[in-house]
């Protein structure tokens, strides 16, 4: 059980404020608060489960689909991205951008993405720590993907990465994760 409001940060200019759950028709959704240094950003990712609007409160923000051209967004603009879209979205402007927004359904993103900022904040040249992102994309491959990393390291070099890190106890950190949440056919 996550416990709200949670802060997260990474030290490539990114700052998530897990707000709380609110109940709504379509079902839960988890308000997000974020903070985005100029040029700053998650890289393409995909959340099959979910669904992720951004409101703009200051800053420029730019986005992009899989596949799209680039696009903008400026204050009180909003954007959604609809669970299953590889996307990306990034501080365009000079400023720090400052967007508001929700996920739905939360399902494990706080931890999901507390565990990824660590496993940012451990690697070297803005990647990850190797053995904490197996651990991530193999627990949470149900969930979420980058897909930016060639099929070949997904399927082969994460698996083999994986397993050297059980073997090796580098994943006593993550005792009590949540289960993955499965697709539903």
């Amino acid at each position: 059980m996550t416990n709200y409001p949670l802060t997260i940060e990474n030290k490539f200019g990114e700052k998530l404020i897990f707000k709380g759950v609110e109940k709504t028709p379509q079902g839960e959704r988890l308000l997000v608060e974020n903070f985005v240094a100029p040029g700053c950003g998650p890289i393409m990712h995909t959340h099959y489960l979910q669904d992720e609007c951004l409101t703009v409160v200051s800053g420029k923000l730019g986005y992009q689909i899989m596949g799209e051209e680039e696009k903008f967004a400026g204050p009180g603009e909003s954007v959604l991205f609809h669970k299953g879209t590889p996307h990306r979205f990034w501080s365009a402007g000079e400023e720090t951008l400052h967007c508001t927004g929700w996920v739905s359904p939360p399902n494990t993103l706080p931890f999901f993405l507390k565990s990824l900022y660590a496993a940012m904040d451990k690697g070297k040249d803005g990647r990850p720590e190797n053995f904490d992102s197996a651990y991530l994309m193999t627990r949470y491959k149900s969930e979420y993907d980058i897909p930016e990393i060639p099929g070949f390291v997904k399927k082969v070099i994460i698996p083999i990465t994986y397993h050297i890190g059980n073997l090796l106890g580098k994943y006593k950190h993550f005792k009590g994760a949540p289960e993955p949440v499965r697709q539903v056919a």
